[in-house]
């Protein structure tokens, strides 16, 4: 037991450097073996790409469309007096987006005018641009700019009094406005508009000249194309 216990002393001793040691080493900065085994080349190391989304298209927004529906045209009577006509109207548009070109005809009439038991009546063919001004998914807004034709018709009151019975001119037209379209479905909406009418008829003097008539119109409208609403929102943005 005496020799053990010196022994034992001696070893520990012996042992305290050498831990030291490595610990020194290790905070020199210098890798065990191990260490420098376990790293990897710089060259095995492939750079990663950025991941790239391409963009996706826009919409096009191309529509057709389709309206028939009820017309009223307030027109420039002899003797400062107004004249209501009623009728139909009819409109085709290709729309791109915001913007497109339609074509509007329509036709109204007033039965037994001036007493004649003869009718008035103006038809109208016209076309034009027309834009989209706001677009929500309740309803949208336009205006538009068209021009044409018109074949004006109807009983004249003369200025000594005589009224003739088949008057009546073809001449050049134009109307300007806007109005509402109330979306009923994704396909089909209600159209409200009015327009400030230019045609051209006899006055009392027989001269030909031209008339500011006011026109409104209500149509039912049906989008070919589904779901075209959506789409045009889509192409606005």
């Amino acid at each position: 037991m005496k020799i053990i216990f010196p022994v034992l002393f001696c070893s520990l001793l012996c042992a305290a450097p050498a831990s030291a040691q490595s610990s020194i080493a290790g905070a020199s900065g210098e890798p065990p073996p191990a260490a420098a085994s376990a790293e990897v080349p710089l060259a095995a190391i492939k750079p990663l790409k950025p991941i790239r989304k391409t963009p996706v298209a826009a919409a096009k927004g191309k529509t057709i469309d389709m309206g028939l529906g009820y017309s009223y045209v307030s027109q420039s009577g002899t003797a400062s007096k107004r004249l209501g006509l009623q009728g139909t109207d009819a409109s085709f548009t290709i729309g791109f987006s915001r913007l497109g070109i339609t074509a509007d005809v329509g036709y109204a009439r007033a039965s037994n005018v001036l007493g004649t038991g003869r009718q008035s009546s103006v038809f109208t063919y016209l076309a034009g641009p027309v834009f989209h001004h706001t677009v929500h998914h309740s309803f949208d807004s336009y205006v538009h700019l068209l021009v044409g034709g018109a074949r004006v018709s109807g009983p004249i009151l003369t200025n000594g009094g005589t009224i003739l019975l088949g008057g009546w001119t073809t001449g050049y037209a134009w109307a300007v406005g806007g109005g509402v379209e109330y979306w009923v479905t994704d396909s089909m909406a209600i159209r409200t508009g009015a327009d400030y009418l230019r045609t051209s008829f006899y006055d009392s003097s027989l001269a030909v000249r031209g008339q500011s008539n006011l026109r409104t119109t209500a149509t039912v409208v049906y989008y070919f194309g589904k779901p075209t609403r959506r789409r045009r929102l889509l192409a606005t943005r």
